[in-house]
């Protein structure tokens, strides 16, 4: 389905204002109780105790799950790709969404390992078809080139926050546990780069890294690229709104991102976020509503240079760092198991009173 401009209603998306619930801190009390009267040490399961509390308190319930976790990657094109920023051409985003519905893809593998269901959401690729097992919901075909214009009218940005509230609420109609959300895009890291800049205050020398493989040439053709847009955008202005910072440098893929998160933070579903696009998108999500805030957890580190700088921003601890950089919600997934385990680890073992083992003296 592609939208039309006209469609959208005159309220356009006033639901991403609305306060998202508060983590119970009743459950997560209950569930620290618990964790102190487990067999074990103290604290002796390190980030696992905290993981399954902050679960307990999302997840209103005793017994936190990560069962259900489908995972929506939603795929954009850019037109700042035409300035020489990324390693690998522009016809490649529409060639990995084949891949990712033929099941090749990285994300795709992880899926079927882990047992959950994988959405590719087409938010604003190059393509002019549908391609078979790839929803399609985009506003237009790829951003304009946002070192010379504004990549998207604010239209156009309402449109894709609102393709990613659709595709969650799609996803996670049967129920879900947590929602795992990824992206793919060529061009991607210069956006979300100059989008967190805008965001951050920070020179695009310490944000900006190699993307998909940059040389050091290519770094600094990045570098210059996004210094440019900053001043013809005038994103360094004290109070610059999230809204100017997605309309004039932002991608389609990565505003689906802000609305899905929001969403998601609304509808009581955790979100495991996932590297550098993602994070920055969550970055926006929480400066649009800092209610959502609560119900992020942050997957893993990416080697992405600028990733510490806004994981940092979001005052956020990220469960691994392996070094990855790939993309596609891959970070996510792998920590998906790492959840499980401390939600099983939680639920399962017996308490010093069940085992009849005695519990610390002092």
């Amino acid at each position: 389905m592609v939208w039309n401009e006209s469609l959208i209603s005159s309220a356009k998306a006033d639901w991403v204002d609305s306060i998202c619930a508060a983590p119970s801190d009743a459950h997560a009390k209950r569930a620290l109780q618990r964790q102190a009267d487990l067999t074990k040490p103290a604290g002796a399961l390190g980030v696992l105790e905290r993981l399954a509390i902050d679960l307990a308190g999302l997840q209103r319930t005793d017994r936190p799950m990560a069962l259900r976790a489908p995972i929506i990657i939603f795929a954009g094109d850019h037109g700042v790709v035409a300035k020489g920023v990324s390693a690998y051409p522009a016809d490649v985003t529409v060639q990995m969404l084949h891949n990712f519905a033929r099941g090749g893809a990285a994300i795709s593998v992880l899926a079927r390992e882990l047992g959950v269901p994988l959405v590719v959401v087409d938010a604003g690729t190059l393509s002019q078809h549908q391609i078979q097992g790839v929803m399609t919901d985009k506003p237009r075909c790829g951003t304009r080139d946002f070192s010379e214009e504004a990549a998207l009218t604010s239209s156009e940005v309402m449109q894709a926050v609102e393709c990613g509230r659709r595709a969650l609420r799609r996803a996670t109609a049967e129920g879900a546990d947590l929602v795992i959300l990824g992206e793919m895009g060529i061009g991607n890291t210069t956006s979300a780069a100059a989008m967190a800049c805008a965001l951050t205050g920070q020179r695009p020398e310490l944000v900006v890294g190699n993307g998909t493989g940059l040389d050091e040439a290519g770094q600094e053709r990045k570098v210059n690229v996004i210094k440019q847009a900053l001043g013809l955008h005038d994103l360094a202005r004290p109070g610059v709104k999230v809204d100017d910072v997605l309309a004039a440098v932002g991608g389609l893929e990565i505003a689906a991102l802000t609305g899905a998160i929001i969403a998601s933070a609304q509808n009581g579903v955790p979100v495991l976020i996932d590297g550098f696009i993602v994070s920055v998108a969550a970055l926006a999500a929480a400066r649009i509503n800092p209610s959502c805030r609560p119900w992020m957890i942050f997957s893993h580190r990416s080697a992405e240079r600028g990733h510490a700088l806004v994981l940092e921003e979001l005052n956020a601890r990220p469960i691994l760092d392996l070094g990855l950089r790939l993309g596609e919600g891959s970070g996510a997934a792998l920590a998906l198991p790492t959840l499980r385990l401390a939600c099983a680890l939680h639920n399962g073992m017996a308490t010093f009173a069940e085992a009849s083992v005695s519990g610390r003296i002092l």
